[in-house]
């Protein structure tokens, strides 16, 4: 992948473009209206465009919308455009409604994830989760001393997460594999559990990492 189109124009859409761009990719960034990204686009050289427009010219996309709008952005996106392109999905299945003593709400069941919902809205993209489980202000080459964090993966094409775990490893991250897209819905709850320490305490500045011996 060496074009990459972001597919969403808020704060997660916008830092993952710069990371992208910042590793010398070519990256253009989609909105349902991308003259609201005038002044984003004149910062930071990183052109606009529809949905489908960025879709067609990317070689890989990432979905960085809100949940309750994957599927719409997809559409808008067009299966076509996005056939047998790797599509790093960064989505949480967020329900619209507040946190309870700091625990999101998510609109799927305890057995399901949005990305195996994506997946089958469009069978001929190979989706990869990853990104979904810390904060945008930590996405691109986070620091902590001389630990890196663990950012988990999943999907069912071997070759796209190979490509996923490489861009991973370019971001600072050590990448680590937890198999097919069944592996989706655990690694979507981790933002519920990394919010957690956010609503309560108001504290977003952690990530996870994995110790082995």
């Amino acid at each position: 992948m060496q074009k990459m189109g972001i597919l969403g124009s808020a704060v997660v859409g916008q830092t993952l473009a710069r990371g992208f761009k910042k590793h010398g990719y070519e990256v253009r960034i989609a909105s349902r209206t991308p003259e609201k990204l005038e002044e984003f686009s004149s910062n930071s050289g990183i052109e606009a465009g529809t949905f489908a427009e960025v879709a067609a010219w990317a070689d890989g996309v990432v979905l960085a919308v809100h949940g309750t709008a994957a599927t719409s952005a997809l559409q808008l996106a067009g299966t076509q455009n996005l056939h047998g392109k790797i599509v790093i999905d960064a989505t949480n299945p967020i329900a619209d409604e507040p946190p309870v003593d700091g625990v999101l709400r998510f609109f799927t069941g305890p057995n399901e994830s949005l990305m195996q919902q994506l997946q089958a809205a469009v069978p001929t993209a190979r989706f990869v989760k990853a990104f979904n489980s810390v904060g945008s202000a930590r996405m691109v080459n986070p620091q902590f001393g001389e630990s890196r964090p663990t950012m988990f993966y999943c999907g069912n094409d071997d070759e796209a997460k190979q490509e996923v775990a490489a861009v991973l490893e370019q971001f600072g991250w050590e990448p680590l594999d937890m198999g097919s897209a069944v592996a989706a819905g655990p690694i979507e709850a981790l933002c519920q559990l990394w919010c957690i320490s956010g609503f309560r305490d108001n504290s977003w500045t952690h990530a996870f990492h994995v110790l082995r011996n």
